[in-house]
């Protein structure tokens, strides 16, 4: 990945991630949406732009920042591929103005995170499996719904006519192949 990513401040070290902005590149931020009400959380890491994924959070607003919102539950019928290419291109356009981006859902597990992924493929060229352990590096915590996770594969197809990610069928119903590991420890315990 050709992104520098700067350290986080050492207090994001010692709290659990769900209470931390978790950087992602050395422009964009995930969260979930308590911190992202955090005035301290905003300004100490000059977030300029707040993109709110949710129906649920509703935003405290901080002069000087933007926010958009982006209205979608977290379930797997949801359409979120729809704005894929369109906030993809917001976070870049921020990114080219200096400025910093936080996308937050409510706990950003599952549809910021799917939004990370669609803009590390669009913009950095990274493949759905390689954005996902990127992401999942920096915010241990996300897993996208599998609907989401259908979109993403679709979108990543689109992107480059190809797929790193696919769906398979387990016990649980279809996954993303790269949970097949953990869902079979789990139903083996």
């Amino acid at each position: 990945m050709t992104t520098s990513v700067s350290s986080l401040p050492s207090q994001a070290a010692q709290q659990p991630p769900i209470f931390t902005l978790s950087q992602i590149t050395s422009s964009l931020f995930l969260s979930n949406g308590v911190a992202a009400n955090s005035k301290l959380l905003l300004t100490s890491h000059r977030i300029t732009t707040v993109i709110n994924v949710s129906i649920e959070v509703v935003n405290v607003f901080f002069e000087g920042i933007q926010y958009i919102k982006v209205p979608v539950t977290d379930a797997p019928d949801s359409r979120l591929y729809d704005f894929f290419d369109p906030i993809a291109d917001h976070i870049h356009s921020v990114e080219m103005r200096q400025g910093r981006t936080l996308l937050h859902c409510v706990a950003g597990v599952s549809r910021s995170a799917s939004l990370c992924l669609a803009y590390l493929m669009k913009y950095h060229s990274m493949s759905l499996l390689d954005a996902y352990l990127w992401t999942k590096s920096r915010r241990p915590i996300i897993r996208p719904n599998n609907g989401f996770w259908e979109q993403l594969i679709h979108y990543e197809f689109n992107l480059f006519n190809n797929n790193t990610v696919r769906m398979i069928n387990s016990p649980v119903g279809d996954i993303p192949d790269i949970y097949e590991e953990e869902v079979l420890t789990m139903i083996s315990v």
